[in-house]
């Protein structure tokens, strides 16, 4: 069918309108990223003068027996008392436990928060009937803060792990979010979205994400820098055109965002955090003054592949973070971190920042660790197992 010249001229029109918005488009990404300040050195000196821990204390969190491993913790605080989520590996795959501390140092174990499901459970798809690592949301991110939980629609909420495979890591893992109207400060199982929220099958799924997905943190942004209130940071193993060896893979911190924890969106198509080679990877977000602090930990990088340590990024819009180059903030130095020693949660409480983190034995023994910054002295008793 031939056009017609009032149809050519519509076309041409809305080619030229299409046009203008691209350069727009192009204009403002342009100008955007003009505006876009790196993190002066100085000030990241100033901030890691502020969160170094060198004073390490040993073991406060060890499984009941050597068949299971204890990894990554999550603190906050209700009233006058601590808690401390983490995750415990039995065989089977990841649960989430709750432990409880009056001082940050001594921890009792309260019970799970999310176990294994009943894989005959006919009325759910089952998807992480095996593996339901979780990670506390909508903390108070100022260091130095109250470190509560902030209700969000008469919820607390946590975004977790979760897979249907048996085995440590095994099969498919994506992201789900889980909710509870209940007392955080008293184990109990939470409830949790039906299906995963973000996953490697997704139609919008990312380069560097199309084979597992693993730990998230979600912040609440209520100015809403990107636009959104709920902000995730996760991290993934995807496709790499890097020329790696079999025996390493890469992992890389990328971004979701969201209105009502809910239904989440990918944001930007590259990650924001990652390195030439191994594991960026388990970012927790908290705020210095006007800083915005990642926490995340590195493992195998090139010219370490056999080592972890945890480390930090600076950023001033939550998109695009200025690395620390600079001394680790823990790294492996004590028998009972001496394989391993990564996946930090920080947190600043009357002048004393304490460094809880994953220690990993030459046994392979896994429990959680913490350092100081401050010397506490001896009265504080020795936790190595």
């Amino acid at each position: 069918m031939k056009q017609t010249h009032r149809m050519k001229k519509q076309n041409i029109s809305v080619f030229n309108k299409a046009l203008f918005l691209a350069v727009l488009l192009t204009t403002c990404g342009t100008a955007i990223q003009a505006q876009v300040k790196e993190v002066p050195q100085q000030v990241m000196q100033q901030i890691y003068e502020q969160v170094k821990t060198p004073f390490k204390y040993g073991l406060v969190v060890v499984p009941d027996s050597n068949t299971k491993k204890i990894d990554c913790p999550s603190v906050f605080r209700k009233g006058k008392l601590w808690y401390m989520t983490y995750i415990q590996f039995d065989g089977r795959g990841y649960e989430t436990w709750l432990s409880k501390s009056k001082d940050l140092m001594h921890w009792t174990t309260q019970g799970r928060i999310l176990s294994f499901r009943d894989t005959s459970d006919a009325m759910r798809t089952n998807w992480d009937a095996n593996q339901s690592a979780g990670y506390i949301a909508l903390q108070d991110y100022t260091f130095g803060g109250s470190y509560a939980l902030q209700p969000y629609d008469k919820k607390y909420w946590m975004s977790y792990i979760g897979g249907k495979e048996t085995g440590y890591e095994a099969g498919k893992l994506s992201i789900g979010i889980a909710y509870t109207s209940g007392n955080i400060n008293v184990a109990h199982e939470w409830d949790r979205i039906d299906d995963a929220v973000l996953s490697n099958t997704d139609i919008d799924v990312r380069w560097w994400e199309n084979k597992k997905l693993f730990k998230s943190t979600v912040i609440w942004d209520k100015q809403k820098t990107l636009g959104h209130p709920f902000v995730m940071y996760y991290n993934a193993n995807g496709d790499t055109s890097h020329n790696t060896p079999k025996w390493r893979w890469f992992e890389r911190i990328g971004m979701a965002v969201s209105d009502d924890m809910i239904n989440w969106q990918r944001y930007g198509v590259d990650p924001v955090m990652g390195h030439k080679m191994g594991i960026t990877g388990d970012a927790v977000i908290q705020k210095i003054n006007d800083v915005w602090v990642m926490f995340y930990f590195g493992a195998f990088w090139e010219g370490r592949k056999n080592e972890t340590f945890n480390r930090f990024a600076c950023s001033y819009d939550l998109v695009h973070w200025t690395d620390w180059s600079g001394d680790d903030l823990i790294k492996s130095s004590e028998p009972y971190d001496a394989k391993y020693a990564h996946k930090s949660f920080v947190i600043k409480y009357k002048g004393v920042v304490y460094h809880f983190y994953c220690a990993v034995d030459a046994k392979d023994h896994r429990g959680i660790a913490v350092a100081t910054s401050k010397d506490l002295g001896k009265s504080v008793i020795n936790f190595v197992k």
